[in-house]
């Protein structure tokens, strides 16, 4: 491989979206541009790393198996950020640049199931269990766990090095790249700071509702809608007035998106979620359903709770107890209850949202029920 090569522009793999309502299951054309544009894009990568070693194959195969599929929401958000700012929308280096942020959620899941320790993830074994089925396969020597773990911190960093690589070879102009990546920057320092967060809060057992909000927003909430929008709306040349619409919109919405995700941790089908049932609570995670039900909880439902809650041994009946508990303090109820509330407050904001499309509008409320009412 040459040490120097010219500059990629990957924009030549996208597809163009059709106006939509914005129910995900409307969307087959925006998640076919960006599936396309991460294959052609990893396929580059792959013969890079090929050529480096043959025993590199195994990454570049398991990065474009991790982000096959999926609801695409991160890349949604960013396009109809750039639509919403005067996007051209049969420009097809915008699509190229919204499918950068799949492979930063790559990044970021693949290090969230590290420092957890999952098992699973979208119904198959996490990455860094990958890795040390790897290395039992082949009879490699060393501790199997510690491979495992080394291989899937650094497929995480791939995976980060690569979202920026294509979001800035995407084939934007550079008075318009140079203002985005501003954002991306941001939104790259703020999801870290986030997981960080996550983890003191874990460590420390600080079971707040202030603090289990702030990791919300600094670990989910921005890197889902707001960066994104930001992201998209920078591309396309947004105004202060617009950047500042699509936070009043995209912070609360994050927010209720995250918290959804909290109760599917805890109440959530299998089958749906790809994780096995209860698994927050086996590992102990101080979310903000778990910080509400402590705090309205009585001694009594506090002992019962703190006995079952966090053992990685877990079983059916001490989920079922936790859920119980969950219930019985009126914390499920509180947290839907602050999920209407949020929604409504991203509803409001994008009403007055001087979007430059109508359609923008449509499909940004549509996106809002899709991250709030889904089931997986």
């Amino acid at each position: 491989m040459p040490d120097t090569q010219p500059p990629r522009d990957h924009a030549e793999t996208a597809a163009v979206p059709d106006p939509t309502t914005g129910d995900l299951a409307d969307l087959p054309a925006l998640r076919a541009g960006v599936d396309r544009a991460l294959e052609a894009f990893l396929a580059g990568r792959a013969a890079e790393l090929a050529e480096v070693d043959d025993e590199l194959r195994i990454q570049s195969d398991l990065v474009a198996e991790f982000v096959a599929g999926g609801k695409r929401l991160r890349p949604a958000f960013a396009y109809w950020g750039w639509r919403g700012a005067g996007g051209d929308p049969d420009d097809p280096r915008m699509m190229v640049a919204a499918a950068s942020l799949e492979l930063l959620q790559a990044a970021a899941i693949v290090h969230d199931d590290l420092m957890d320790a999952s098992d699973t993830r979208r119904g198959r074994p996490s990455m860094h269990r990958q890795f040390a089925a790897l290395h039992r396969e082949r009879g490699w020597e060393g501790p199997g766990e510690r491979f495992g773990l080394g291989g899937a911190l650094l497929l995480g960093d791939l995976c980060l090095c690569w979202s920026d690589e294509m979001l800035r070879t995407c084939g934007l102009p550079p008075e318009r790249l140079i203002p985005a990546l501003g954002y991306f920057d941001t939104m790259r320092t703020e999801v870290m700071a986030g997981q960080y967060l996550d983890l003191v809060t874990q460590s420390a057992a600080d079971t707040t509702m202030a603090r289990a909000m702030r990791v919300v927003r600094f670990k989910s909430a921005k890197y889902t809608i707001e960066r994104p929008l930001h992201l998209g709306g920078a591309l396309a040349g947004a105004d202060e007035g617009l950047l500042a619409a699509y936070s009043a919109y995209g912070l609360p919405l994050g927010e209720a998106f995250q918290l959804r995700d909290d109760i599917l941790g805890v109440f959530g089908d299998p089958a749906v979620t790809g994780k096995p049932a209860g698994d927050d609570l086996r590992e102990g995670k101080r979310t903000a359903l778990v910080a509400k039900a402590l705090e309205t909880a009585t001694p009594a439902q506090v002992e019962r709770f703190r006995r079952w809650f966090g053992d990685p041994e877990l079983d059916s009946q001490g989920v079922a107890e936790l859920r119980d508990v969950i219930v019985s303090t009126g914390a499920l109820a509180a947290v839907e209850h602050l999920i209407a509330e949020l929604t409504a407050e991203a509803s409001l904001a994008l009403d007055k949202a001087p979007l430059t499309a109508d359609d923008a509008r449509t499909a940004l409320a549509g996106l809002a029920r899709a991250a709030t009412q889904r089931t997986g």
